[in-house]
C-alpha cells in the first residue's frame, strides 16, 4: 500500500465524492479512481459502496480507515525525524489556532517568527479549539495554540501559556447593569449571548448554573468573540468575555458568583515529532508564558 493511495483512500472517506477528493488533491478525478482501484486490488476487496452518485466506506473500508491514518502519520513522523537530523528551520508549518488567540495574542509572535526563519512557509487554520484537537489526531496540523480543554485527554502534551479571565459584561442600558451586586440568580433570568454549547467557555458558564441548579437562557450563540461583544453592546443580552475585551460601550457585571478564567496554550500529539519548524516556534511562545 503506497502513500498516494492510502492518501486517496482517507480524502475519498472524508468527502464521500471522488469528485470533491480529486478537487481536494489537486488531481484528476479519474487519477484518484485508479488510485482506489490500485488499493482495492492490493487488498483484494472494495472499500466503497457505490450507490448512484453516492460514495459511503464499506466495512472493510471501515476497517482500513483508523489504519490507514496511522500507516501515514507514521510514515510522516519517520519524515520528520529524519528531516529533524539536519538543524535548518524550513519547510511548511501546518497550525491551527482560534480567531480570538489570533487576533490578540499572536501578531507580536508571528511577526517575530518570520523575521528569525523567512523559510518557513506559516500554514495557519482559524478554527474552534475544539476543532483543533480533532485536526491534531488526524495528523492536519503540528500544533494548536487554543483554549485548552479542562478534560487534559491522554494523547495530549498541552502548555499553558495564558491566563484568560473572563468577565460578565452587558449594555450600559442593561437591567443588570444598574445593580451594586449581581447574583447567579439574576442572571438566570435574562438571556445570554454566548458561544456554542460544545465549546469550553459554555462548558464553564454552564457549569457555574449547575452547581446552583439554574437554568441558562440562552437568547443565540457565535463562535466569533467579537461578535458576541457587537450583540451585547447593543442591549441584546449579557454575555461573559475575556476581561481584555471590555470597552466603552460594555458595563462589567458585578457578580456574586466567581467568575472563571480560560487557560490559553498549545497543544501537541504525544505520538508525533515535532519539526525543528514547530519547536522553534514552540520556543518563543514559551517565552511568552505567564
Amino acid at each position: 500500500m503506497d502513500i498516494p493511495s492510502l492518501t486517496a483512500f482517507l480524502t475519498v472517506a472524508e468527502c464521500n465524492s471522488f469528485s470533491l477528493a480529486a478537487e481536494k488533491l489537486h488531481l484528476t478525478q479519474p487519477a484518484v479512481s485508479k488510485r482506489i482501484a490500485s488499493l482495492e486490488s492490493q487488498l483484494d476487496t472494495q472499500l466503497f459502496d457505490r450507490i448512484g452518485r453516492q460514495i459511503n466506506l464499506n466495512e472493510a473500508g471501515r476497517i482500513l480507515l483508523p489504519k490507514a491514518r496511522q500507516m501515514l502519520a507514521l510514515m510522516k513522523d519517520s519524515r520528520q525525524e529524519i528531516s529533524n537530523l539536519k538543524t535548518q528551520v524550513k519547510g511548511t508549518l501546518a497550525m491551527a489556532t482560534s480567531h480570538h488567540i489570533g487576533l490578540r495574542r499572536l501578531p507580536g509572535i508571528l511577526r517575530e517568527y518570520s523575521r528569525r526563519y523567512p523559510e518557513v512557509r506559516l500554514d495557519i487554520r482559524f478554527v474552534d479549539s475544539e476543532v483543533a484537537y480533532e485536526m491534531l489526531i488526524r495528523g492536519d496540523i503540528e500544533f494548536g495554540i487554543v483554549t485548552l480543554s479542562p478534560d487534559n485527554p491522554d494523547r495530549f502534551e498541552s502548555r499553558l501559556i495564558w491566563n484568560d479571565p473572563l468577565m460578565f459584561m452587558a449594555a450600559k442600558d442593561h437591567p443588570l447593569s444598574g445593580l451594586k451586586k449581581v447574583s447567579t440568580q439574576q442572571l438566570s433570568e435574562h438571556q445570554a449571548i454566548l458561544p456554542s454549547s460544545n465549546t469550553f467557555t459554555h462548558r464553564l458558564v454552564r457549569k457555574l448554573f449547575e452547581q446552583e441548579s439554574l437554568s441558562l437562557q440562552t437568547a443565540m450563540t457565535s463562535n466569533y468573540l467579537e461578535t458576541i461583544r457587537m450583540l451585547a453592546s447593543i442591549g441584546l443580552a449579557w454575555t461573559i468575555l475575556p476581561a481584555s475585551m471590555l470597552d466603552d460601550d460594555l458595563v462589567a457585571l458585578k457578580t456574586q458568583c466567581r467568575t472563571p478564567s480560560r487557560e490559553l496554550g498549545y497543544i501537541t500529539h504525544r505520538e508525533r515529532t515535532l519539526s525543528n519548524a514547530t519547536n522553534a516556534f514552540l520556543n518563543l511562545l514559551n517565552q511568552e508564558s505567564d
